[in-house]
């Protein structure tokens, strides 16, 4: 396979990822604004955000073609990967005990009586 047939694959698949990318950050913006309450909220907040930001790092990676620019990006991807979970968990929380949230969209409600048993 020649150099250039190769390069022109690899710009549709650089193409690929930023076009997916962009439209699962967008996904998750219209997300933030459509669902009703803070915990419905966490899901499009952390979800397809992480993984539009993985397929725009692939597409970084992809387009300069250096290693170096791969061992840039890494720390970048691991760190969100890292702390997303950790914020929505808080974010969640603190939602769940201001009560920003819909009581009739939850199957279960599993933290009340913790809750109940820390406030007392």
């Amino acid at each position: 396979m020649s150099a250039d047939i190769l390069d022109t694959i690899l710009d549709a698949v650089v193409a690929l990822f930023l076009v997916l990318g962009g439209a699962l950050s967008l996904l998750a913006g219209i997300g933030l604004l459509r669902y009703p309450d803070a915990l419905s909220r966490l899901h499009a907040a952390t979800k397809p955000q992480i993984l539009g930001l993985a397929f725009v790092l692939a597409a970084i990676a992809l387009n300069d073609r250096h290693w170096t620019t791969l061992l840039a990006l890494a720390p970048v991807l691991l760190f969100q990967v890292l702390t997303t979970p950790i914020s929505g968990h808080m974010v969640g929380r603190a939602g769940y005990r201001t009560g920003n949230f819909r009581r009739d969209l939850l199957v279960t409600d599993e933290l009340v009586d913790d809750i109940d048993r820390a406030d007392a």
